[in-house]
């Protein structure tokens, strides 16, 4: 405190020390204390927080910093962590507004059952089963850019997407093909799972889905909740990106979501629900396995 005072407000050693009833000589002697093994190792988890922080775009809360410092060989737990996060003014940036939509389901296209369940991805033991996509919407100065989106419900990774000005089938179509160039793929075992809108219920991916020897599933009418999986993926992409973002053309936008997905989200973005690893590391973990 009387270094906090003649420092930052210029008030003399002798006049702080008096108010504060401490003598000058043991102000003197604190300030050659060397700083406890407490003091020194909380400076070397600030500095590897800061890391992380930085490190995920400042966006990561405690609880995947805490993650983060175990991998690095740090022994602490979240409350110390936060703690040191709260007196250093580090906290995340994510901009905390996001709406789940429901898609529109009004038309007279035939839907596939619902082979896929939320609640039945712990069931999934491997890569390249399930594969959950949907649609998505950004907005720019030129105006909306949408983005389709394939993950794999067992290592959460984005497996394949694609972007344009339209929501033609042709962008689920890309998106699909992606999935399947990058990923080794059992097609005929494969349930790609979806929700019931127009897209996915087109004769035209319905047809693609049928040629491949894929499986299709889709969600009840109206629930976006048996997409979960995929609703929480663009939460996290609007939130720690996008919202934090003004994007003056989808060109932009789509250079930047793409980087942000095989940037960050798949190679380095840790889940709690995969043991604090990232997708690309989960997959490669179930491979050696």
């Amino acid at each position: 405190m009387v270094r906090e005072l003649n420092t930052a407000d210029g008030v003399a050693v002798n006049l702080s020390c008096d108010t504060l009833q401490i003598s000058r000589s043991g102000f003197y002697a604190w300030l050659k204390r060397p700083p406890s093994a407490r003091a020194a190792k909380n400076n070397l988890l600030l500095k590897d927080i800061v890391s992380i922080h930085e490190a995920s775009d400042r966006t990561y809360g405690s609880p995947r910093i805490t993650a983060g410092l175990r991998a690095r060989g740090h022994t602490v737990n979240e409350k110390r962590v936060a703690r040191l996060m709260r007196e250093n003014a580090i906290v995340s940036e994510v901009v905390k507004k996001f709406k789940v939509r429901t898609t529109d389901c009004d038309h007279s296209q035939p839907v596939a059952p619902r082979l896929f369940k939320t609640e039945d991805a712990k069931t999934v033991l491997a890569p390249n089963q399930v594969y959950v996509g949907d649609i998505t919407y950004i907005r720019t100065n030129e105006g909306f850019l949408f983005l389709a989106v394939f993950m794999d419900i067992f290592t959460r990774k984005i497996v394949g997407h694609a972007s344009a000005d339209n929501m033609r089938t042709e962008i689920l179509l890309d998106s699909l093909s992606m999935a399947l160039q990058r990923q080794d793929v059992n097609r005929d075992q494969l349930i790609a799972h979806s929700d019931r809108g127009a897209q996915y219920a087109s004769e035209k991916f319905s047809k693609e889905l049928h040629r491949l020897g894929i499986i299709a599933s889709m969600s009840r009418k109206g629930n976006c909740w048996d997409n979960a999986h995929v609703e929480s993926f663009f939460h996290s992409l609007k939130t720690e990106l996008v919202y934090r973002r003004n994007f003056k053309t989808r060109e932009e936008a789509k250079n930047a979501i793409f980087d942000w997905i095989e940037t960050w989200y798949n190679p380095r973005r840790i889940h709690s629900s995969l043991n604090y690893m990232a997708p690309n590391e989960y997959e490669e973990l179930s491979k050696a396995a």
